[in-house]
């Protein structure tokens, strides 16, 4: 259940609010300019020292804006104890615009759980054609978990007649090739950004 009250909302003030931080989180991060893109990392990476786990609890029953921005402050300041929660919270895709944020968190902490839990949401809503959630963000994920952990879990999605190509060409809203190099750069570069935060 979204929590909607006053805990919640001086968190999102504090949080997600300045410089609009909670829209930048993804791909406009990755498309700022230099002038802006350093101070938006310095202030991300202070937040994500500064939250204190019971905050990142309370962010995460709050609206896409809070749970996006407690998944990166949690990426950043390499909480993985936050994992399961976040795993949970992509698999009920509860609301919109967050899911990117949970998969691009669990490809940050990089372990065979964080793994698991991806194709967990991928065996699930791969078998649903009709859903346009976070499908594509999630292989990215999990095939840059498969890069660094060395394996191929990603594999049983891609082969031929392998969840993610039935997906691809049953989903009315998905076009061109089914392939996942943008999906899987995409999650590259918000990790990239993400080490880069956690090594300011």
């Amino acid at each position: 259940m979204i929590r909607h009250d006053a805990e919640i909302q001086a968190l999102y003030r504090r949080y997600c609010l300045p410089a609009r931080r909670y829209l930048k989180l993804g791909g406009a991060v990755l498309r700022m300019p230099r002038e802006e893109y350093e101070p938006f990392v310095h202030a991300l990476a202070a937040d994500a020292d500064a939250v204190s786990d019971a905050e990142l609890t309370t962010l995460l029953e709050g609206s896409w804006r809070e749970r996006r921005t407690a998944a990166w402050l949690a990426a950043v300041s390499r909480r993985d104890h936050f994992r399961e929660r976040l795993g949970t919270l992509l698999l009920e895709s509860e609301v919109c615009y967050a899911g990117g944020a949970y998969c691009a968190a669990l490809a940050s902490f990089g372990t065979a759980r964080d793994a698991d839990l991806l194709a967990t949401y991928l065996d699930r809503y791969l078998r649903r054609p009709d859903l346009a959630y976070d499908q594509p963000t999630a292989m990215g994920a999990l095939a840059y978990t498969g890069s660094v952990l060395h394996d191929d879990r990603a594999g049983r999605f891609l082969q031929d007649g392998g969840l993610w190509r039935q997906w691809f060409q049953d989903a009315p809203h998905m076009h061109g090739d089914d392939g996942i190099s943008g999906y899987l750069s995409g999650i590259r570069l918000a990790c990239a950004v993400i080490d880069e935060c956690a090594g300011t």
